[in-house]
């Protein structure tokens, strides 16, 4: 059953979470990044943080579910999106840490947001979330700080990705998380009204460009990438559990 208010969100991303660890899943990187975040939007609505509290929650449930959807589809051998079939394939390869990272918050937040925020509208003016929506990148860049200092304990090279490789790498360039928070409520203005074969064909067509940045940052091109990627790898963390259980928010 999908889950119903943001507590049980926090439930099931915790045994995903779990679930990972036992399994050694690299996919749980973006779980334990992901139930931090669901935390502190929890708190945020606790201390009324929000224009409207109760909508906020709607649209964190709806946004959540999407990613567990897709989750449990994986698992089952089914198909998710394109833009989480890249991700959950990427995570049974190395890789470096950030990529995986980077992957989870490329499609939940480039796909999925923009589908959310519609849903939890149920047809009313979408720019009367938008304040709201912009509010979650406060959250965001509150949080910023905390998870790099997470990271840098698994990852003790991963600024020279940061610092060096995404001048030599376009996709890297483009991607950040404000970039996607932008391009997320540009795809919900995009959505909006949409219904039938036409509301299904632009997911679709979002989803298809989504997945091919998606193939980029999983696969980057260009040997000072490559090269870089591969230099940072070896002073990370080997074991996915162990990165996971230091990634996972402690209250």
């Amino acid at each position: 059953m999908p889950a119903q208010t943001i507590d049980e969100v926090i439930t099931e991303l915790e045994a995903v979470i779990q679930e990972c660890i036992d399994t050694n899943n690299r996919a749980g990187y973006f779980a334990a990044l992901y139930h931090r975040v669901t935390c502190r939007i929890k708190q945020g609505i606790a201390a009324n943080e929000f224009e409207d509290n109760a909508r906020m929650e709607v649209l964190d449930v709806l946004f959540a579910n999407r990613y567990l959807d897709a989750w449990y589809a994986w698992k089952a051998g089914n198909k998710p999106t394109a833009s989480w079939a890249i991700a959950f394939e990427a995570a049974q390869t190395k890789g470096v840490i950030m990529q995986h990272l980077l992957l989870g918050i490329n499609a939940h937040i480039n796909l999925d947001l923009g589908i959310s925020t519609v849903a939890t509208m149920h047809g009313g003016a979408l720019d009367g979330m938008h304040n709201d929506f912009n509010k979650i990148n406060t959250v965001l860049a509150s949080l910023i700080d905390v998870v790099k200092a997470e990271v840098f304990k698994v990852s003790p090279l991963m600024f020279l990705i940061d610092s060096y490789a995404k001048n030599y790498d376009e996709m890297l360039v483009q991607f950040s998380i404000d970039t996607a928070r932008d391009g997320a409520w540009l795809f919900a203005t995009e959505l909006d009204g949409k219904t039938g074969s036409t509301y299904d064909n632009c997911i679709n067509t979002r989803d298809n460009a989504i997945a091919q940045l998606g193939t980029a940052l999983a696969k980057p091109k260009g040997w000072f990438f490559g090269a870089i990627v591969k230099f940072v790898g070896w002073f990370e963390y080997k074991q996915p559990k162990d990165v996971i259980a230091t990634l996972r928010y402690k209250p």
